[in-house]
């Protein structure tokens, strides 16, 4: 009995082994397979998230297990019942539910979008910024740009202040009655073009309006200023009837007049200085003079030519003007800017046509001065004889003159031409 316990016993060890061994030689085939899948995907360097052979791979992977677990324990599981519907048994078909391969592309989307985070007690470090020296140049140059911004308006003051025009303001304002419209237009002119001392045209005024009105008072104070912030020699005061009363003696006077603003405005260049020329009685200059000034006023000249300051002086126009004034007695002639234009539109062409060169001229007309301002001119003048200012001395003067009388007011026909022959007889 002994002996035949182990022949019996000895068929049945085989059949269990070749009953075993048949799976796992599948499995040892497979698992080969799944290796030379691996080792082709590396020779191609195929992307891992663009490789569809990885994810099949990956899925034979998982029949294997699953074919595995349930040889040795068909309790565990390790996939949903729904993730493999239509292959719940192993088969060779390669196919890829496209389900499967969306899930693994967003699984690994959201491994990339993964945020890293610092443990509390670390610091972080931002990266440091390079500096860019385009950035440095640039705030060079707006700080360069500044400087010479304050610089040039420092410059414009010191010229202002250097022709104290503020005081010629006020002495203007003081001393000429009745012409407070044209005063400021002259010294926004002024104020404008002395502020600098290079232009591309000379600066050219024309004072128009009836006799007695102040122009050549205007005038006077001009040259009487200008002479104080500058030497004499840079202020030419030009009376027709004085230094060209002849008109045999144009040619001369031509060559007179033209090699003195010559003289003048060359050595006031080197000086950096702006000349004046004051020209009186212009409607008294032949043709051959006011041609010869107006080469002067051209802009197409040298730099010394180009910074000067002509002031004209005439009657031309002054009709004209009385008539406009005795018409706007009520609109308040000359302080309303509509009206100075509707005058200057009227006067320009009458100038134009008695010369060309008044088409460079910016013209200030001068209005008639009232009784007011007669008498203000005939008090200035007692004070400036020594004459005590009595009243009754005032009016009788003022009786004298001859007026124009229309809408309640009286204007002067003669302005304040008469009042130092007047004040002589007291």
């Amino acid at each position: 009995m002994d002996g035949s316990q182990p022949h019996t016993e000895t068929p049945t060890a085989p059949k269990k082994l070749s009953l075993l061994s048949s799976p796992m030689r599948a499995v040892i085939r497979l698992r080969r397979k799944v290796q030379f899948l691996k080792k082709s995907r590396l020779h191609l360097n195929l992307p891992r998230e663009q490789s569809p052979e990885l994810v099949q791979t990956r899925l034979l992977q998982r029949q294997i297990s699953l074919s595995r677990t349930n040889l040795y324990n068909p309790s565990m599981t390790l996939f949903n019942q729904a993730t493999f519907d239509s292959s719940q048994y192993f088969t060779f078909d390669t196919s890829v539910d496209q389900s499967v391969v969306n899930k693994y592309k967003r699984k690994k989307t959201r491994r990339k979008s993964r945020v890293v985070l610092y443990p509390g007690s670390s610091k972080k470090y931002l990266p440091t910024e390079q500096k860019s020296k385009a950035k440095r140049c640039l705030l060079l140059l707006i700080g360069i740009i500044c400087f010479q911004i304050l610089n040039a308006i420092e410059n414009l003051d010191d010229n202002l202040q250097k022709y104290d025009l503020d005081g010629l303001e006020k002495t203007m304002h003081r001393e000429v009655f009745g012409q407070k419209v044209a005063v400021d237009r002259i010294m926004e002119l002024l104020k404008e073009y002395l502020a600098t001392h290079i232009h591309n045209k000379p600066l050219v005024i024309s004072f128009n309006g009836p006799p007695g009105v102040g122009k050549s008072h205007v005038g006077w104070l001009l040259a009487k200023h200008f002479r104080s912030v500058m030497d004499n020699d840079f202020v030419l005061q030009y009376f027709v009837m004085h230094h060209c009363p002849n008109k045999e003696a144009t040619p001369a006077c031509q060559s007179d007049l033209s090699e003195k603003i010559s003289e003048m405005v060359t050595r006031a260049e080197i000086e950096e200085k702006i000349p004046l020329f004051i020209l009186d009685e212009v409607e008294l200059m032949s043709p051959v003079l006011l041609d010869t000034l107006s080469r002067f006023f051209q802009p197409n000249q040298t730099n010394e030519f180009l910074n000067a300051i002509y002031i004209l002086i005439g009657n031309v126009g002054g009709s004209e003007i009385t008539t406009f004034a005795l018409q706007n007695v009520s609109s308040d002639l000359l302080h309303q800017q509509r009206k100075i234009e509707e005058l200057l539109y009227i006067i320009q062409p009458i100038l134009i046509h008695f010369h060309p060169l008044w088409k460079s001229a910016d013209i200030i007309p001068f209005g008639l001065l009232e009784k007011s301002h007669v008498i203000n001119c005939i008090l200035e003048e007692m004070m400036r004889e020594g004459l005590y200012p009595d009243q009754s001395h005032i009016e009788n003067v003022a009786s004298q003159l001859s007026y124009y009388t229309t809408g309640g007011r009286e204007y002067a026909i003669t302005g304040c031409k008469q009042v130092g022959a007047k004040v002589n007889l007291l």
